[in-house]
């Protein structure tokens, strides 16, 4: 997980250093878990259970509407908590819409043996201003224990 840290920290500093159009921000929000009992044994947890979110994100621009965006989110819900690193490659459908997929490195504190899983992320984001945007994304799980997320939230480029 050091290595993932260290990799956004760079990324971070390189586009300071870049002539590249770069912004970073800061989102957070609520989040809906929906966990799959059939699968697993999840204890006391209900169906669904609502979380809360934060973290740091950095937007590259990349060519024409297509742009980079690594995030470093982190997610609490109960008494559970864990570290969510996607690598978005994001497009802009017009100048307010954009889409952004990718794969997510994900870190869980005290849910599973299994600590580190990589998971796919699909979102959507709205510009409000220029430097606010609302967005919502679903983390899916691709292992058979493994619950999926749905985070609606706020970004703000500073």
């Amino acid at each position: 997980m050091k290595r993932y840290i260290l990799l956004f920290i760079v990324l971070i500093n390189f586009s300071y250093l870049s002539e590249a159009q770069t912004d970073f921000g800061i989102k957070g929000g609520l989040s809906l878990t929906f966990f799959n009992e059939d699968n697993g044994v999840f204890g006391q947890n209900p169906e669904t259970e609502i979380g809360y979110y934060g973290g740091v994100f950095l937007d590259i621009f990349i060519d024409k509407g297509f742009h980079i965006q690594p995030e470093l989110v982190y997610k609490g819900i109960g008494d559970f908590e864990f570290l969510n690193a996607p690598i978005y490659l994001k497009y802009d459908v017009d100048n307010n819409f954009h889409i952004l997929a990718g794969p997510s490195m994900n870190y869980f504190f005290n849910f599973f043996n299994n600590k580190f899983k990589v998971r796919a992320d699909i979102s959507i984001a709205y510009d409000l201003t220029e430097d606010l945007d609302i967005n919502l994304k679903y983390t899916i799980g691709f292992e058979e224990i493994s619950p999926n997320i749905l985070f609606i939230g706020l970004g703000y480029r500073l």
